[in-house]
């Protein structure tokens, strides 16, 4: 979509996040140790950023029809497609389509008019976020605590978003009562405790509870679920926003070659099986971070603070420390779409998973980054040493990993991030 640069531009970009125990800091860590990536390991961007952005690119795209004020309130299935019922301001009208992509939220109407539900669990501590806006001399990092001295037996976490905005999470417990703690006269003395000052304004409060559940099938005939209304996990980690957008980017390729007639429809089958893999991986990550941070019995909290205990003592035992896994793409392990993986083949990125980015030596449409390679959208053939242009099929991108001795091409990167030796290729999809 070209979107990235931009809002890369507009976010807040961080590398380093801090882990405190108390008032201690346990440990820190760098999410970007290696050099030679394009884009940065993280930016923090509002969701309302990133919404504005993709509508003013939908109504930019001729062949997007984007309608406000439009409501779904019935939906009848068929062989060929569905029907559907949509609610306006000016009257109902009926739309008839050969697919439909529900993306319409946790609360997901069209989830309820196919009488489907979520599988999972719902957890029972609350947890009170807030957006704050001040000026502030916090470095741009993250920063969990557990147990910390401003709120005692609980869990927090702080990060900066763009314009002034900084994120507040607080643990409640289960018997916090989320109407009364979302009031200011509430919200403003726990902040105040735990920045030291009352110059702030409260841009946005809410209370909420996680959710790790999902749709035992995402794709139900010609009905495909993506993003909330497909599954729902915990904030911690940004797995909702990320998820969803890795929906589209998986379905929408394989939709279009459906519709063109270049695929069967069983393609989209493809769809169901690598997301919910990718589902059950955010779900998994979402409720072992959560039983981490607000353990649910005598035996968790034991064990929790033990490691708690260990890791500022012990550089090993940080990997049990669990403040909130980050966000990655998921790797295809099962996908149909992949062959088998080779023993002889050792190193680099297995069959199904996603592509390091790396710096090219050169390209026929001159891109200096892989990323920018496969920005047009057709599979790419990538070739240590050889001729990728020979190799590619008719209809796909090639890309060369220059051989190790020339030194000005920098061929170690992308020979390093993929395990290649001459003559070793890639397809990339």
């Amino acid at each position: 979509l070209g979107l990235a640069d931009a809002m890369v531009d507009r976010g807040v970009t961080w590398r380093t996040g801090k882990v405190f125990a108390g008032a201690d800091l346990l440990y820190e860590f760098d999410l970007l140790p290696e050099a030679g990536h394009k884009q940065p390991a993280f930016i923090n961007l509002q969701q309302y950023h990133v919404e504005a952005a993709l509508a003013d690119a939908a109504r930019a795209e001729p062949l997007i029809d984007l309608r406000w004020s439009n409501r779904l309130v019935g939906l009848q299935p068929c062989d060929g497609g569905a029907s559907l019922t949509i609610e306006t301001p000016e009257g109902d009208y009926r739309l008839d389509a050969d697919w439909v992509v529900a993306c319409d939220g946790a609360r997901s109407p069209t989830r309820g008019m196919l009488g489907l539900d979520f599988v999972g669990e719902a957890f029972e501590d609350r947890f009170l976020i807030a957006d704050v806006r001040m000026r502030a001399d916090f470095p741009t990092e993250r920063w969990f605590w557990f147990a910390p001295p401003f709120h005692d037996g609980q869990s927090a976490l702080l990060h900066r978003q763009p314009d002034d905005i900084w994120r507040i999470d607080l643990q409640l417990g289960p018997q916090a009562d989320a109407e009364r703690e979302r009031q200011p006269e509430r919200v403003r003395p726990r902040l105040v405790q735990m920045l030291g000052h009352d110059r702030f304004d409260l841009e946005w409060v809410s209370v909420y509870r996680f959710q790790c559940r999902r749709l035992a099938r995402f794709v139900h005939g010609r009905i495909v679920f993506a993003g909330d209304a497909a599954h729902q996990v915990s904030p911690f980690g940004a797995r909702g926003a990320n998820s969803g957008i890795q929906d589209a980017d998986n379905l929408g390729w394989k939709l279009a070659l459906v519709v063109q007639g270049r695929s069967p429809a069983s393609l989209i089958d493809s769809y169901d099986c690598e997301r919910s893999q990718a589902a059950d991986e955010n779900i998994l990550n979402s409720t072992r971070a959560t039983d981490f941070i607000a353990p649910r019995s005598p035996g968790e909290r034991v064990l929790r603070d033990a490691a708690l205990a260990l890791a500022g003592k012990a550089d090993f035992a940080r990997r049990f420390v669990n403040s909130g896994r980050l966000s990655l793409p998921t790797a295809y392990a099962a996908s149909p779409l992949s062959t088998p993986d080779g023993a002889d083949w050792p190193k680099g990125p297995a069959p199904g998973a996603p592509f390091p980015d790396a710096p090219l030596a050169a390209t026929p449409a001159g891109a200096s980054w892989l990323s920018e390679a496969l920005r047009p959208g057709r599979p790419l053939v990538l070739v240590h040493g050889g001729d990728a242009a020979r190799l590619a099929p008719t209809g796909a991108a090639c890309a060369a990993i220059a051989c190790a001795d020339d030194a000005a091409a920098g061929a170690g990167v992308p020979a390093r991030r993929y395990g290649t030796m001459q003559g070793d290729a890639y397809v990339l999809r």
